[in-house]
């Protein structure tokens, strides 16, 4: 039995489910690392009708902008990008600084407020459902996450389609398919967000100890985007 293979058919019903059940007004948010570039070849090579969005916060290291590129130009997917709003930028900046968030957790989710979530909600205004490459592996936080969701944050359904692939299979699908994935991840980064707030991790780490390092051990390691309260 090919346990990767019922996975992949898996996923790709949840998809096709949530294009049937939401009329096509479905978008997928996709920030190109792993999880998401499985994602994107599944909707490409099936011609599944969900809109692409990515975010750029204006902070995203170069490999994830290489990534992009080539995805643009390799698929058949529109993807849109979406960018924080400029004054609402200069005003955080002015008030706090460019580094604010090395400065605490508050600091740094008003940093994620304006650069991810404020530009998420204008990418999801009118859409009845979105798709995230959320797996319960990746922490704690997402341990009890389902596959479909309400998600209250944002007052729609929410599709986690990969929740219960392990990292294993999501590296096995990348590769025996050669999808293009983030430069950053054969650098021991398997997490990536914005640069200043992601680093490597060494051997044995969390796989989300490159994020917000600096922060106390008991703070939360999410970013807002799926870190509100979700009923099953």
């Amino acid at each position: 039995m090919n346990i990767l293979a019922d996975k992949v058919e898996y996923t790709l019903g949840l998809l096709q489910q949530a294009v049937a059940d939401y009329a096509g007004d479905v978008v997928f948010a996709c920030s190109f690392g792993a999880e998401d570039v499985v994602l994107l070849d599944l909707l490409d090579k099936h011609h599944i009708p969900i809109r692409v969005i990515s975010l750029d916060t204006g902070r995203l290291p170069q490999e994830t902008y290489d990534v992009m590129q080539i995805w643009r130009k390799k698929s058949s997917l529109d993807i849109d990008i979406y960018f924080p709003d400029a004054r609402e930028v200069e005003k955080m900046i002015k008030q706090d600084g460019v580094n604010l968030f090395y400065d605490s957790v508050e600091k740094r989710k008003l940093c994620c407020h304006v650069r991810k979530i404020l530009p998420l909600k204008r990418a999801l205004s009118g859409a009845q459902a979105w798709v995230t490459g959320l797996r319960q592996e990746q922490a704690d936080s997402r341990a009890n996450m389902h596959a479909v969701e309400d998600d209250q944050a944002f007052g729609i359904k929410k599709f986690n389609p990969l929740i219960m692939w392990t990292a294993q299979d999501v590296w096995d699908y990348i590769k025996s398919h050669d999808v293009p994935y983030n430069a950053l991840h054969d650098q021991f980064y398997p997490s990536i967000g914005c640069a200043p707030c992601t680093r490597a991790i060494s051997v044995g780490e969390d796989p989300r100890a490159g994020r917000w390092w600096w922060e106390q051990e008991d703070a939360v390691a999410e970013c807002g985007l799926h870190a509100n309260p979700i009923k099953k």
